[in-house]
Protein backbone atom coordinates (compact mmCIF):
# COMPACT_ATOMS: atom_id res chain seq x y z
CA UNK A 1 0.00 0.00 0.00
CA UNK A 2 1.27 3.46 -0.92
CA UNK A 3 0.91 6.64 1.10
CA UNK A 4 1.27 9.37 -1.52
CA UNK A 5 1.11 13.16 -1.24
CA UNK A 6 -1.57 14.36 -3.71
CA UNK A 7 -0.15 17.89 -3.76
CA UNK A 8 3.27 16.76 -5.00
CA UNK A 9 2.95 13.16 -6.15
CA UNK A 10 5.73 12.14 -3.75
CA UNK A 11 5.55 8.74 -2.08
CA UNK A 12 5.50 9.18 1.70
CA UNK A 13 5.56 5.55 2.85
CA UNK A 14 4.93 1.97 1.78
CA UNK A 15 3.11 -0.69 3.78
CA UNK A 16 2.70 -4.42 3.33
CA UNK A 17 -0.76 -5.91 3.46
CA UNK A 18 -1.57 -8.30 6.29
CA UNK A 19 -0.81 -11.88 5.36
CA UNK A 20 -3.47 -14.52 6.13
CA UNK A 21 -1.83 -15.51 9.42
CA UNK A 22 -1.69 -11.94 10.73
CA UNK A 23 -5.29 -11.31 9.66
CA UNK A 24 -6.38 -14.47 11.47
CA UNK A 25 -4.59 -13.26 14.59
CA UNK A 26 -6.42 -9.93 14.50
CA UNK A 27 -9.81 -11.56 14.06
CA UNK A 28 -9.12 -13.88 16.99
CA UNK A 29 -8.01 -10.94 19.12
CA UNK A 30 -11.17 -9.04 18.23
CA UNK A 31 -13.40 -11.88 19.34
CA UNK A 32 -11.47 -12.34 22.59
CA UNK A 33 -11.51 -8.60 23.24
CA UNK A 34 -15.27 -8.46 22.74
CA UNK A 35 -15.81 -11.12 25.41
CA UNK A 36 -14.08 -8.80 27.88
CA UNK A 37 -15.10 -5.36 26.55
CA UNK A 38 -18.83 -6.11 26.58
CA UNK A 39 -18.63 -6.61 30.36
CA UNK A 40 -16.99 -3.26 31.06
CA UNK A 41 -19.14 -0.54 32.60
CA UNK A 42 -20.30 2.57 30.81
CA UNK A 43 -18.12 4.55 33.22
CA UNK A 44 -15.00 2.63 32.15
CA UNK A 45 -15.78 3.01 28.46
CA UNK A 46 -16.63 6.69 28.90
CA UNK A 47 -13.34 7.40 30.65
CA UNK A 48 -11.38 5.84 27.78
CA UNK A 49 -13.49 7.60 25.13
CA UNK A 50 -13.05 10.95 26.86
CA UNK A 51 -9.30 10.36 26.87
CA UNK A 52 -9.45 9.60 23.12
CA UNK A 53 -11.12 12.96 22.61
CA UNK A 54 -8.46 14.67 24.70
CA UNK A 55 -5.71 13.02 22.65
CA UNK A 56 -7.33 14.18 19.40
CA UNK A 57 -7.50 17.72 20.78
CA UNK A 58 -3.96 17.65 22.14
CA UNK A 59 -2.40 16.17 18.99
CA UNK A 60 -4.62 17.88 16.42
CA UNK A 61 -1.73 19.72 14.71
CA UNK A 62 0.26 16.52 14.18
CA UNK A 63 -2.74 14.46 13.11
CA UNK A 64 -4.02 17.24 10.84
CA UNK A 65 -0.63 17.42 9.14
CA UNK A 66 -0.83 13.69 8.52
CA UNK A 67 -4.30 14.06 6.96
CA UNK A 68 -3.16 16.92 4.73
CA UNK A 69 -0.02 15.17 3.55
CA UNK A 70 -1.75 11.87 2.87
CA UNK A 71 -5.12 13.00 1.50
CA UNK A 72 -4.69 16.62 0.40
CA UNK A 73 -7.32 18.43 2.47
CA UNK A 74 -6.27 21.89 3.60
CA UNK A 75 -4.50 22.06 6.94
CA UNK A 76 -7.21 24.35 8.29
CA UNK A 77 -9.94 21.84 7.47
CA UNK A 78 -7.83 18.97 8.79
CA UNK A 79 -7.46 20.69 12.15
CA UNK A 80 -11.23 21.21 12.20
CA UNK A 81 -11.69 17.50 11.43
CA UNK A 82 -9.50 16.50 14.38
CA UNK A 83 -11.50 18.82 16.63
CA UNK A 84 -14.75 17.29 15.39
CA UNK A 85 -13.45 13.82 16.22
CA UNK A 86 -12.74 15.04 19.75
CA UNK A 87 -16.33 16.33 19.90
CA UNK A 88 -17.88 13.01 18.88
CA UNK A 89 -15.74 11.20 21.47
CA UNK A 90 -16.95 13.57 24.19
CA UNK A 91 -20.54 13.35 22.98
CA UNK A 92 -20.73 9.58 23.30
CA UNK A 93 -18.68 9.50 26.48
CA UNK A 94 -21.31 11.77 28.01
CA UNK A 95 -24.47 10.40 26.37
CA UNK A 96 -24.06 6.72 25.46
CA UNK A 97 -25.35 5.38 28.77
CA UNK A 98 -28.49 7.50 28.48
CA UNK A 99 -29.02 6.56 24.81
CA UNK A 100 -28.77 2.85 25.63
CA UNK A 101 -30.63 2.84 28.93
CA UNK A 102 -33.34 0.24 29.51
CA UNK A 103 -36.64 1.42 28.03
CA UNK A 104 -39.65 0.39 30.15
CA UNK A 105 -42.77 -0.80 28.32
CA UNK A 106 -46.18 -1.03 29.99
CA UNK A 107 -47.55 -4.58 29.62
CA UNK A 108 -49.23 -7.27 31.73
CA UNK A 109 -45.83 -8.40 33.03
CA UNK A 110 -44.46 -7.53 36.43
CA UNK A 111 -41.71 -5.80 34.43
CA UNK A 112 -41.06 -5.51 30.73
CA UNK A 113 -38.48 -3.42 28.98
CA UNK A 114 -36.07 -3.14 26.06
CA UNK A 115 -32.36 -3.61 26.71
CA UNK A 116 -29.55 -2.67 24.30
CA UNK A 117 -26.78 -5.25 24.16
CA UNK A 118 -23.68 -5.23 21.92
CA UNK A 119 -23.42 -7.47 18.85
CA UNK A 120 -19.69 -8.20 18.67
CA UNK A 121 -16.85 -7.25 16.29
CA UNK A 122 -18.07 -4.78 13.66
CA UNK A 123 -16.16 -4.28 10.41
CA UNK A 124 -15.96 -0.67 9.23
CA UNK A 125 -15.06 -0.13 5.56
CA UNK A 126 -14.18 3.55 5.39
CA UNK A 127 -13.30 6.11 2.67
CA UNK A 128 -10.39 8.48 2.33
CA UNK A 129 -12.18 11.82 2.09
CA UNK A 130 -12.56 12.39 5.86
CA UNK A 131 -9.91 9.92 7.01
CA UNK A 132 -10.41 10.48 10.75
CA UNK A 133 -13.99 11.74 11.06
CA UNK A 134 -15.61 8.93 9.09
CA UNK A 135 -13.92 6.41 11.38
CA UNK A 136 -14.55 8.15 14.69
CA UNK A 137 -18.23 8.65 13.99
CA UNK A 138 -18.44 4.86 13.76
CA UNK A 139 -15.94 3.97 16.47
CA UNK A 140 -17.18 6.27 19.25
CA UNK A 141 -20.76 4.89 19.38
CA UNK A 142 -19.76 1.31 18.52
CA UNK A 143 -17.17 1.02 21.29
CA UNK A 144 -19.36 2.83 23.81
CA UNK A 145 -22.12 0.28 23.07
CA UNK A 146 -19.73 -2.52 23.99
CA UNK A 147 -18.83 -3.65 20.48
CA UNK A 148 -15.28 -3.85 19.15
CA UNK A 149 -14.10 -2.37 15.86
CA UNK A 150 -12.19 -3.67 12.85
CA UNK A 151 -11.16 -0.94 10.40
CA UNK A 152 -10.57 -1.57 6.71
CA UNK A 153 -9.62 1.94 5.64
CA UNK A 154 -9.10 3.23 2.11
CA UNK A 155 -5.78 2.00 0.74
CA UNK A 156 -4.44 5.52 0.08
CA UNK A 157 -4.60 6.60 3.75
CA UNK A 158 -2.76 3.82 5.62
CA UNK A 159 -0.93 6.22 7.94
CA UNK A 160 -4.20 7.78 9.09
CA UNK A 161 -5.66 4.30 9.63
CA UNK A 162 -2.76 3.27 11.86
CA UNK A 163 -2.83 6.59 13.72
CA UNK A 164 -6.49 6.07 14.68
CA UNK A 165 -5.71 2.70 16.23
CA UNK A 166 -2.84 4.36 18.09
CA UNK A 167 -5.13 7.08 19.49
CA UNK A 168 -7.70 4.60 20.80
CA UNK A 169 -5.09 2.30 22.28
CA UNK A 170 -3.38 5.27 23.91
CA UNK A 171 -6.73 6.29 25.39
CA UNK A 172 -6.90 3.05 27.33
CA UNK A 173 -9.01 0.73 25.21
CA UNK A 174 -7.46 -2.68 25.68
CA UNK A 175 -5.72 -4.72 23.03
CA UNK A 176 -8.09 -5.92 20.31
CA UNK A 177 -10.95 -3.49 21.01
CA UNK A 178 -10.08 -1.46 17.90
CA UNK A 179 -7.75 -2.74 15.19
CA UNK A 180 -6.71 -1.50 11.77
CA UNK A 181 -6.58 -4.14 9.04
CA UNK A 182 -4.23 -3.23 6.20
CA UNK A 183 -5.91 -5.29 3.51
CA UNK A 184 -7.17 -4.67 0.01
CA UNK A 185 -10.82 -4.40 -0.97
CA UNK A 186 -10.64 -7.88 -2.53
CA UNK A 187 -10.49 -9.38 0.98
CA UNK A 188 -13.47 -7.55 2.48
CA UNK A 189 -16.07 -10.18 1.53
CA UNK A 190 -14.18 -12.95 3.30
CA UNK A 191 -13.90 -10.84 6.45
CA UNK A 192 -17.65 -10.11 6.43
CA UNK A 193 -18.34 -13.82 6.00
CA UNK A 194 -16.11 -14.79 8.92
CA UNK A 195 -18.38 -16.03 11.75
CA UNK A 196 -16.49 -13.92 14.28
CA UNK A 197 -17.60 -10.70 12.58
CA UNK A 198 -21.09 -9.66 13.70
CA UNK A 199 -21.91 -6.75 11.39
CA UNK A 200 -20.50 -4.29 8.86
CA UNK A 201 -20.75 -0.60 8.09
CA UNK A 202 -19.51 1.08 4.93
CA UNK A 203 -19.13 4.65 3.76
CA UNK A 204 -18.23 4.79 0.10
CA UNK A 205 -19.43 4.40 -3.47
CA UNK A 206 -22.62 2.81 -4.76
CA UNK A 207 -20.68 -0.10 -6.20
CA UNK A 208 -18.82 -0.82 -2.98
CA UNK A 209 -22.04 -0.48 -1.00
CA UNK A 210 -23.87 -2.92 -3.25
CA UNK A 211 -21.11 -5.50 -2.86
CA UNK A 212 -20.88 -5.14 0.92
CA UNK A 213 -24.66 -5.14 1.34
CA UNK A 214 -25.01 -8.25 -0.81
CA UNK A 215 -22.30 -10.10 1.07
CA UNK A 216 -23.78 -9.16 4.45
CA UNK A 217 -27.22 -10.20 3.27
CA UNK A 218 -25.93 -13.55 2.07
CA UNK A 219 -24.66 -14.38 5.56
CA UNK A 220 -27.56 -12.61 7.32
CA UNK A 221 -25.54 -9.92 9.06
CA UNK A 222 -26.56 -6.37 9.87
CA UNK A 223 -25.18 -3.68 7.58
CA UNK A 224 -25.30 0.11 7.47
CA UNK A 225 -24.43 1.88 4.21
CA UNK A 226 -23.70 5.58 3.68
CA UNK A 227 -23.12 6.02 -0.03
CA UNK A 228 -22.90 8.82 -2.55
CA UNK A 229 -24.95 11.93 -3.00
CA UNK A 230 -25.89 14.50 -5.60
CA UNK A 231 -27.30 16.99 -3.14
CA UNK A 232 -29.58 19.78 -4.35
CA UNK A 233 -29.02 23.35 -3.18
CA UNK A 234 -32.27 25.19 -3.96
CA UNK A 235 -32.52 28.99 -4.06
CA UNK A 236 -35.92 30.69 -4.12
CA UNK A 237 -36.77 34.39 -4.66
CA UNK A 238 -37.08 35.21 -0.95
CA UNK A 239 -33.57 33.96 -0.15
CA UNK A 240 -30.78 36.20 1.06
CA UNK A 241 -28.72 35.92 -2.13
CA UNK A 242 -25.43 37.12 -0.67
CA UNK A 243 -25.63 34.58 2.15
CA UNK A 244 -26.85 31.83 -0.16
CA UNK A 245 -24.11 32.37 -2.73
CA UNK A 246 -21.32 32.62 -0.16
CA UNK A 247 -22.55 29.43 1.48
CA UNK A 248 -22.89 27.77 -1.93
CA UNK A 249 -19.19 28.25 -2.64
CA UNK A 250 -18.28 26.71 0.71
CA UNK A 251 -20.84 23.92 0.36
CA UNK A 252 -19.56 22.93 -3.08
CA UNK A 253 -15.84 23.18 -2.33
CA UNK A 254 -15.68 21.82 1.21
CA UNK A 255 -12.93 19.20 1.47
CA UNK A 256 -11.70 20.23 -2.01
CA UNK A 257 -15.16 19.30 -3.35
CA UNK A 258 -14.82 15.70 -2.15
CA UNK A 259 -17.72 15.26 0.23
CA UNK A 260 -20.82 13.09 -0.11
CA UNK A 261 -22.93 15.89 1.39
CA UNK A 262 -21.35 18.70 -0.61
CA UNK A 263 -23.92 20.71 -2.55
CA UNK A 264 -23.60 19.59 -6.15
CA UNK A 265 -26.71 20.67 -8.06
CA UNK A 266 -27.70 24.32 -7.66
CA UNK A 267 -31.36 24.67 -8.53
CA UNK A 268 -32.28 28.35 -8.76
CA UNK A 269 -35.58 30.09 -9.39
CA UNK A 270 -35.53 32.11 -12.61
CA UNK A 271 -36.37 35.34 -10.75
CA UNK A 272 -32.98 35.30 -9.01
CA UNK A 273 -30.99 32.98 -11.25
CA UNK A 274 -28.78 35.56 -13.01
CA UNK A 275 -27.90 37.36 -9.78
CA UNK A 276 -27.08 34.09 -8.04
CA UNK A 277 -24.99 32.81 -10.95
CA UNK A 278 -22.86 35.97 -10.95
CA UNK A 279 -22.25 35.72 -7.21
CA UNK A 280 -21.44 32.01 -7.32
CA UNK A 281 -19.00 32.27 -10.21
CA UNK A 282 -17.27 35.27 -8.64
CA UNK A 283 -16.94 33.37 -5.37
CA UNK A 284 -15.45 30.32 -7.08
CA UNK A 285 -12.97 32.42 -9.03
CA UNK A 286 -11.81 34.14 -5.81
CA UNK A 287 -10.84 30.87 -4.10
CA UNK A 288 -7.15 30.52 -3.28
CA UNK A 289 -5.95 27.24 -4.79
CA UNK A 290 -2.57 25.87 -3.79
CA UNK A 291 -0.41 24.14 -1.22
CA UNK A 292 -2.83 22.67 1.35
CA UNK A 293 -0.23 23.10 4.11
CA UNK A 294 -0.50 26.89 3.80
CA UNK A 295 -3.01 28.42 6.21
CA UNK A 296 -4.51 30.76 3.60
CA UNK A 297 -5.15 28.03 1.01
CA UNK A 298 -8.87 27.44 0.49
CA UNK A 299 -8.77 24.65 -2.10
CA UNK A 300 -6.17 21.91 -2.26
CA UNK A 301 -5.63 19.00 -4.64
CA UNK A 302 -7.93 16.09 -5.34
CA UNK A 303 -6.96 13.02 -3.38
CA UNK A 304 -5.77 10.75 -6.19
CA UNK A 305 -4.95 10.81 -9.87
CA UNK A 306 -8.02 8.65 -10.49
CA UNK A 307 -10.31 11.23 -8.88
CA UNK A 308 -8.69 13.95 -10.99
CA UNK A 309 -9.20 11.90 -14.14
CA UNK A 310 -12.84 11.17 -13.27
CA UNK A 311 -13.69 14.83 -12.63
CA UNK A 312 -11.89 15.93 -15.80
CA UNK A 313 -13.79 13.34 -17.84
CA UNK A 314 -17.19 14.27 -16.38
CA UNK A 315 -16.71 17.98 -17.03
CA UNK A 316 -15.40 17.46 -20.56
CA UNK A 317 -18.27 15.10 -21.40
CA UNK A 318 -20.83 17.54 -20.01
CA UNK A 319 -19.43 20.42 -22.07
CA UNK A 320 -19.35 18.19 -25.15
CA UNK A 321 -23.01 17.37 -24.53
CA UNK A 322 -23.89 21.06 -24.58
CA UNK A 323 -23.29 22.41 -21.06
CA UNK A 324 -22.02 25.98 -20.81
CA UNK A 325 -18.69 26.39 -18.99
CA UNK A 326 -18.84 29.44 -16.73
CA UNK A 327 -15.41 29.11 -15.13
CA UNK A 328 -12.64 26.60 -14.53
CA UNK A 329 -12.97 23.29 -16.30
CA UNK A 330 -9.31 22.38 -16.35
CA UNK A 331 -6.42 20.91 -14.42
CA UNK A 332 -4.07 23.39 -12.76
CA UNK A 333 -0.38 22.77 -13.36
CA UNK A 334 1.30 19.44 -13.99
CA UNK A 335 2.43 18.53 -10.47
CA UNK A 336 -0.16 17.33 -8.02
CA UNK A 337 -3.86 16.68 -8.54
CA UNK A 338 -5.15 20.26 -8.71
CA UNK A 339 -8.39 21.11 -10.52
CA UNK A 340 -9.79 24.59 -10.99
CA UNK A 341 -13.07 25.56 -9.27
CA UNK A 342 -15.65 25.04 -11.99
CA UNK A 343 -19.24 26.03 -12.75
CA UNK A 344 -21.49 24.62 -15.48
CA UNK A 345 -24.88 25.85 -16.70
CA UNK A 346 -27.47 24.86 -19.32
CA UNK A 347 -26.68 21.22 -18.60
CA UNK A 348 -28.52 18.62 -20.71
CA UNK A 349 -30.33 15.90 -18.78
CA UNK A 350 -28.07 13.17 -20.14
CA UNK A 351 -24.79 14.93 -19.25
CA UNK A 352 -22.67 13.48 -16.42
CA UNK A 353 -22.98 16.74 -14.45
CA UNK A 354 -26.75 16.22 -14.33
CA UNK A 355 -26.84 12.46 -13.69
CA UNK A 356 -23.67 11.49 -11.81
CA UNK A 357 -22.00 12.46 -8.56
CA UNK A 358 -19.06 14.72 -9.47
CA UNK A 359 -16.53 14.33 -6.65
CA UNK A 360 -14.62 17.56 -7.07
CA UNK A 361 -15.07 21.37 -7.04
CA UNK A 362 -17.66 21.46 -9.84
CA UNK A 363 -20.98 23.33 -9.42
CA UNK A 364 -23.86 22.41 -11.73
CA UNK A 365 -26.47 25.18 -12.14
CA UNK A 366 -30.10 24.70 -13.18
CA UNK A 367 -32.83 27.31 -13.72
CA UNK A 368 -36.44 26.54 -12.73
CA UNK A 369 -39.72 28.44 -12.98
CA UNK A 370 -41.65 27.19 -9.94
CA UNK A 371 -41.29 25.41 -6.62
CA UNK A 372 -42.88 22.35 -8.25
CA UNK A 373 -40.11 22.36 -10.86
CA UNK A 374 -37.48 22.75 -8.13
CA UNK A 375 -38.76 19.78 -6.13
CA UNK A 376 -39.12 17.61 -9.23
CA UNK A 377 -35.56 18.38 -10.33
CA UNK A 378 -34.19 17.87 -6.81
CA UNK A 379 -35.73 14.39 -6.78
CA UNK A 380 -34.61 13.53 -10.32
CA UNK A 381 -31.63 11.57 -9.11
CA UNK A 382 -30.93 8.10 -7.82
CA UNK A 383 -29.39 9.61 -4.69
CA UNK A 384 -31.07 10.91 -1.54
CA UNK A 385 -28.47 11.96 1.02
CA UNK A 386 -28.73 15.67 1.88
CA UNK A 387 -30.46 18.81 0.67
CA UNK A 388 -30.16 22.53 1.33
CA UNK A 389 -33.02 24.96 0.63
CA UNK A 390 -32.90 28.73 0.75
CA UNK A 391 -36.19 30.51 1.29
CA UNK A 392 -37.74 32.70 3.96
CA UNK A 393 -41.23 31.62 2.95
CA UNK A 394 -42.51 29.20 5.63
CA UNK A 395 -44.97 27.51 3.27
CA UNK A 396 -42.13 26.79 0.83
CA UNK A 397 -39.97 25.50 3.69
CA UNK A 398 -42.69 23.02 4.70
CA UNK A 399 -43.03 21.72 1.15
CA UNK A 400 -39.30 21.21 0.75
CA UNK A 401 -39.05 19.42 4.10
CA UNK A 402 -41.94 17.09 3.26
CA UNK A 403 -41.32 16.48 -0.43
CA UNK A 404 -37.56 16.36 -1.07
CA UNK A 405 -36.41 12.74 -1.09
CA UNK A 406 -33.37 12.93 1.16
CA UNK A 407 -32.19 11.86 4.58
CA UNK A 408 -31.61 15.48 5.57
CA UNK A 409 -32.96 18.90 4.68
CA UNK A 410 -31.19 22.01 5.95
CA UNK A 411 -33.09 25.30 5.62
CA UNK A 412 -31.01 28.43 4.96
CA UNK A 413 -27.86 26.53 5.90
CA UNK A 414 -25.44 24.07 4.31
CA UNK A 415 -25.70 20.37 5.09
CA UNK A 416 -23.33 19.20 7.82
CA UNK A 417 -22.95 16.20 10.09
CA UNK A 418 -23.42 16.69 13.84
CA UNK A 419 -23.00 14.07 16.59
CA UNK A 420 -26.38 15.07 18.03
CA UNK A 421 -28.33 14.41 14.82
CA UNK A 422 -28.90 11.21 12.79
CA UNK A 423 -26.94 11.09 9.54
CA UNK A 424 -27.78 8.97 6.51
CA UNK A 425 -29.74 8.79 3.30
CA UNK A 426 -32.42 7.09 1.24
CA UNK A 427 -32.61 5.66 -2.28
CA UNK A 428 -29.15 4.78 -3.61
CA UNK A 429 -27.49 6.86 -0.91
CA UNK A 430 -27.79 3.87 1.40
CA UNK A 431 -29.66 2.84 4.52
CA UNK A 432 -29.31 3.04 8.26
CA UNK A 433 -28.16 6.01 10.31
CA UNK A 434 -24.98 7.12 12.01
CA UNK A 435 -24.58 9.47 14.99
CA UNK A 436 -27.03 10.56 17.72
CA UNK A 437 -29.14 8.18 19.79
CA UNK A 438 -30.36 6.57 16.56
CA UNK A 439 -26.86 5.76 15.30
CA UNK A 440 -25.61 4.11 18.46
CA UNK A 441 -28.57 1.69 18.32
CA UNK A 442 -27.71 0.44 14.82
CA UNK A 443 -25.26 -2.13 16.17
CA UNK A 444 -27.03 -3.42 19.25
CA UNK A 445 -29.35 -6.29 20.01
CA UNK A 446 -32.53 -4.50 21.07
CA UNK A 447 -33.65 -7.26 23.37
CA UNK A 448 -37.19 -7.58 24.66
CA UNK A 449 -37.32 -8.57 28.35
CA UNK A 450 -40.51 -9.91 30.00
CA UNK A 451 -40.50 -10.71 33.72
CA UNK A 452 -43.66 -12.39 34.93
CA UNK A 453 -45.15 -11.67 38.33
CA UNK A 454 -45.35 -14.35 40.99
Amino acid sequence: MLSKNPATGDVLARFDELDPHKLEDRLARARAAFARHRRTSFAERAAAMARAGAIMERDKQRLATLMTQEMGKTLTSAIAEAEKCAWVCRYYAENAEHHLADEPVATDAARSYLRCLPLGPVLAVMPWNFPFWQVFRFAAPALMAGNVGLLKHASNVPQCALAIEEVLRGAGFEDGVFQTLLVGSDRVAAIIEDPRVAAVTLTGSEGAGAQVGATAGKVLKKSVLELGGSDPFIVMPSADLDDAAATAVKARCINNGQSCIAAKRFIVHEAVYDAFERRLVAGLERLRVGDPMQRDTELGPLATEQVLDDVSRQVAASVAAGARLLCGGKRIGTRGNFYAPTALADIPDAAPAAREEVFGPVASLFKVKTIDDAIALANRTSFGLGSSVWTRDEAEQRRFIDEIEAGQTFVNAMVASDPRLPFGGVKRSGYGRELSAVGIREFVNLKTVWIAGR
